[in-house]
């Protein structure tokens, strides 16, 4: 897989998008003073070189003439540049990662504001141009913007020794920066070749290993699942063959570095000889000192390696557009973030109102997010204030995309949707979010743990039967546990509930929430539920839900759907 020149185009546009948006944006104080800083010393470490090369040759010539007291001056000129050298060498190293640093801290930033903006997170689930958008943000971030920071002051360090030194070498000889040139166009015509198979290879070398990475997670998440089934000889089938995709595509990336190296190494081996060969012969007709000869093989060197950055860098320069290229597919399927427009962009969704203080729907269709199906049409009803309505039909019949419809995960086919606003709605999934923190943390989310109160806590943790919970943490509310793994799932289905009660939300949306609790737990959650007056849409396949609820909404296959008003026994209402 090579990359064609209009791609190569399209990085490079991105990459200065970045750049533009980082020393424009909101760190470019700090950004710009880094810079400044950085290549300031940069043009001082250049400075130092070429001071040095000529301290150099004045010792060697001293040595060649068997000067005593130049020797001694040559020696005193070597440690007074070397002290220049050493703190030059130091902070450049500094300036260089404390930018590399606020650059990754302003871009990992935006990606992730821009991740969760208009749940571009949930979004991106299904783009086919967008693998493991984790490692995106966390490793090619962090890879781009070490490597952006290299590659910019190599080409910096390349100009300005260019600079530097070719004076000196066009003062030792003309014939040499003509060699030169021709020697460093044709390695870099033949680097090419071999940087052009590289970056594909490296492309789907992240790839892969994001992959793998994420199956190794995917199993530590599904652990019991996947005890309770003996699924370990499949898992570890699939690992293998993952970690094999791997291992092959490292090959193949071997192998074009070994070829690459193949031809580095012979031509950097044969660089060695050029100044000799041709300074030599005038050191012997005396047109030149001994000295002269060291400094012309040093400047050529410099030289050389400056016009031949490409061949010194064609590897890290594979993998760096590779990084570039993962991270701009990233960005671009990431929204502008605009406070200002956020609200906009939410409501340019799907025709769905929040400001009423009921749910209401009007003529809704439910489609995929992609509209390639339709699950349910022409659904019209009003939920009332304290309100019930339970959602049952066949599998695959929409129930559960119901919900993400009128949420606002999916955006509505056709009709209607009034309801209050988001902060004042919950949604209780089958499987409830478990998250990393302490007990307050978890009760509270997605509020900060900051605005609990151990006693509510406590009471609406008695009012969902799981007043033991404290005895999992030796009654420390600070303790964190992991409790995906601590609490059973009918357990985490209470903690839920007590999330619901802690929040005292209009309106409750529960899809299966009940499904791991025994038939007396159901009731007695549904009780409480009822008995605070907050109105609920329960999704469910139990007949037992039927007598919980005022409303039956019955979705079929063929996307229509029928409603059916319920007696305290869950049938049908006569009238």
């Amino acid at each position: 897989m090579s990359i064609p020149a209009k791609t190569h185009l399209a990085l490079l546009k991105k990459f200065f998008v970045f750049a533009k948006a980082f020393f424009n944006g909101a760190a470019k104080r700090t950004a710009r003073l880094w810079l400044v800083a950085l290549l300031g010393l940069c043009i001082a470490g250049i400075v130092v070189s070429v001071i040095l090369s000529y301290a150099m040759r004045d010792f060697v010539t001293s040595l060649e003439h068997r000067d005593h007291a130049g020797w001694v001056r040559g020696i005193w000129k070597v440690i007074a540049v070397g002290c220049l050298s050493v703190p030059v060498g130091a902070l450049y190293g500094y300036s260089r990662d404390r930018l590399s640093l606020a650059w990754r801290r302003w871009l990992t930033q935006i990606l992730i504001k821009r991740y969760f903006f208009n749940r571009a997170y949930y979004r991106i689930r299904a783009s086919e141009s967008v693998d493991n958008p984790d490692q995106r943000i966390a490793e090619d971030a962090k890879l781009f913007t070490t490597g952006v920071l290299g590659f910019f002051l190599i080409i910096v360090n390349s100009i300005l020794t260019l600079v530097a030194f070719l004076g000196v070498l066009w003062a030792v000889s003309g014939r040499l920066v003509g060699v030169l040139f021709i020697y460093a166009a044709v390695g870099t015509a033949v680097s090419m070749l071999f940087g052009k198979r590289l970056v594909g290879l490296y492309f789907n070398q992240y790839q892969k290993e994001a992959t793998f990475r994420y199956s190794l997670v995917r199993v530590r998440d599904a652990a019991e699942s996947i005890a309770f089934f003996r699924g370990e000889k499949r898992e570890h089938r699939d690992l293998i063959d993952r970690l094999n995709a791997v291992l092959e595509n490292s090959l193949w990336i071997i192998g074009w570095t070994r070829n690459l190296n193949f031809f580095a190494n012979g031509y950097n081996y044969l660089a060695l000889l050029i100044p000799a060969l041709i300074v030599g012969p005038m050191f012997m007709r005396g047109a030149v000192e001994f000295g002269v000869i060291t400094q012309a093989e040093g400047a050529f060197a410099a030289v050389l390696g400056a016009v031949s950055i490409i061949i010194a860098q064609i590897e890290n320069l594979s993998s760096f557009t590779a990084g570039i290229r993962r991270l701009g597919d990233l960005w671009d399927n990431l929204d502008e973030f605009d406070a200002e427009d956020a609200r906009e962009a939410e409501e340019a969704k799907g025709a769905v109102n929040e400001e009423a203080r009921q749910l209401k729907l009007d003529d809704v269709t439910v489609q995929t997010p992609y509209g390639d199906k339709i699950l349910s049409q022409h659904l019209s009803f009003l939920l009332p204030r304290r309100g019930s309505l339970l959602i049952m039909g066949e599998s695959g019949s929409g129930k559960s995309s119901l919900l993400r419809t009128i949420a606002g995960l999916w955006t509505p086919g056709g009709g209607s949707i009034d309801r209050p606003a988001h902060n004042r709605l919950i949604f209780l999934p089958q499987k409830p979010y478990m998250v990393p923190g302490n007990l307050r943390a978890q009760l509270m989310y997605p509020l900060d743990e900051k605005d609990a109160q151990d006693d509510a806590i406590t009471a609406v943790l008695e009012n969902v039967n799981l007043h033991d919970i404290f005895d999992r943490v030796g009654n420390d509310l600070n303790k964190v546990v992991d409790w995906t793994n601590i609490l059973s799932l009918g357990e985490q289905q209470r903690v839920a509930f007590a999330r619901l009660f802690l929040k005292k939300p209009a309106i409750a949306f529960l899809d299966e929430s009940t499904s791991a609790l025994d038939e007396e737990n159901e009731r007695f959650l549904y009780g409480k539920l009822r008995a605070s007056g907050i109105a609920f849409v329960s999704v469910g396949h139990r007949s037992t839900l039927r007598g919980f609820h005022d409303t039956l909404l019955l979705l079929k296959a063929d996307g229509t759907s029928e409603m059916q008003a319920l007696d305290p026994e869950g049938k049908p209402a006569t009238t």
